[in-house]
């Protein structure tokens, strides 16, 4: 074997590598998972991780992660308007996360990402008692989403994953000081991909 043929051999093989999608991967064991994979909330870090089945079923809800994961659900259940003005944030896409601990933070995508502030707890518990699916809103895990931009009129009981996704599409779309051309058609697409998986 010469070296010249087994350099050509690596060359080669580091191209096919190149040429290869990238394998997402379990952010706990670093296995393969497939599009659709479970995901996992970090209480002690409020991050989502790409998990695999094994990891999920492990680690999640008390698991061997010691309490801190939470499985993310997968329900997303479309709400009729729910008047989110109670609640004191001045912005049309946003997301609304109750917590654990009684909290209630808002969160809304921005091209720096998510900016948060923490919304008054007696709010959220009378805008729930106004809208029942509002109270089986799992802390940390599912949100209110909504968006009433440029007359759209979405409100949906959502995994966080999705919150996250929303804000990485306003990030990668930004342009400019006002967000550009390409932002708004992009939430859109966001929201008409929500319809159809749900």
């Amino acid at each position: 074997m010469t070296t010249d043929g087994a350099l050509a051999r690596i060359i080669r093989s580091s191209a096919d590598r190149a040429a290869e999608p990238e394998t997402e991967r379990c952010d706990l064991c670093a296995a393969p998972v497939p599009d659709g994979h479970p995901h996992l909330y970090d209480i002690a870090d409020e991050q989502v991780s790409c998990a695999c089945g094994p990891c999920s079923v492990l680690f999640a809800d008390g698991g061997a992660g010691e309490g801190r994961y939470r499985l993310v659900p997968r329900r997303r259940i479309r709400l009729p308007r729910v008047d989110t003005d109670v609640l004191g944030v001045p912005v049309g896409l946003v997301f609304f996360v109750p917590r654990a601990d009684g909290t209630v933070t808002a969160e809304g995508p921005s091209p720096a990402g998510a900016m948060r502030w923490e919304v008054d707890a007696e709010a959220w518990e009378r805008l729930a008692a106004a809208c029942p699916p509002l109270a089986s809103v799992e802390p940390d895990v599912e949100a209110l989403l909504v968006n009433t931009v440029h007359g759209n009129d979405h409100h949906w009981i959502v995994p966080v994953d999705d919150c996250y996704r929303m804000v990485a599409v306003v990030r990668r779309e930004w342009r400019g000081l006002s967000g550009g051309g390409r932002i708004w058609p992009a939430v859109d697409r966001f929201f008409e991909d929500l319809t159809e998986r749900t």
